[in-house]
């Protein structure tokens, strides 16, 4: 009973072993992506794969759910070469910007609309590698910034620079007339302190003059005095 129990836990693991070796191609995308209305976006998508690579062996297709749940459409398709679409919403939008040698899936929408919203699915089978989970990337088309919501923003930066030139401007000009004034009233301190000291040196000068006359006079009226 035991040799039996251990016969089947053993072919079991093996078969799982099996599953994980068929299993073997792993696929990276993007969770979520966001794109403005008309411009372009990059729907990258790349691979791993434990078996060697070629463009005859590599087959990547892309698929499209739209949000409302709608039917699942196809959008492009590689193979050794590329098949864009031929027809539907995606025709003429969708182009290949991979690299199969370096394991890239990607591929680029031109000109997306909003009716792009939705979950897109990349498939990427590496033969014998032909089991795996897909890749998706959720792709958000958000409104484009309109001319008049430009003009309102250029308006109200340019209002605000305006306004911050003109307070620098009335703050220099106050420092302007502020520094010429202090100096103003230093000059003006300074030739009234010259005024002053003018004025006391000619005052000693008369005193001194005065005190010279009485001396000579007393001299001349005093009889002793040869």
């Amino acid at each position: 009973l035991w040799w039996s129990l251990c016969l089947r836990v053993s072919l079991g693991l093996l078969c799982v072993s099996g599953v994980l070796r068929v299993v073997g191609m792993e696929i990276f995308t993007s969770n979520e992506v966001e794109a403005l209305n008309g411009t372009e976006v990059r729907l990258k998508c790349t691979f791993k794969s434990k078996h060697p690579v070629s463009h005859s062996s590599v087959a990547v297709s892309w698929n499209f759910r739209p949000l409302s749940q709608g039917a699942e459409e196809s959008v492009f398709y590689y193979q050794e070469t590329a098949y864009p679409p031929t027809e539907g919403r995606f025709k003429g939008h969708a182009v290949w910007s991979g690299d199969i040698m370096r394991q890239d899936a990607s591929i680029s929408l031109h000109e997306v609309p909003f009716t792009f919203n939705g979950t897109y699915t990349c498939q990427v089978r590496n033969l014998p590698d032909v089991h795996g989970i897909n890749g998706e990337v959720t792709l958000r088309v958000v409104h484009k910034v309109s001319i008049s919501d430009i003009g309102i923003l250029a308006a109200a930066i340019g209002g605000t620079i305006a306004i911050v030139l003109v307070l620098l401007g009335l703050f220099m000009v106050y420092k302007y007339c502020n520094r010429h004034a202090k100096t103003d009233m230093e000059l003006q301190g300074s030739k009234l302190q010259e005024t002053r000291e003018l004025q006391e040196r000619e005052l000693q000068a008369n005193i001194l003059q005065e005190k010279k006359l009485k001396a000579s006079e007393k001299e001349r009226k005093d009889p002793t005095v040869w």
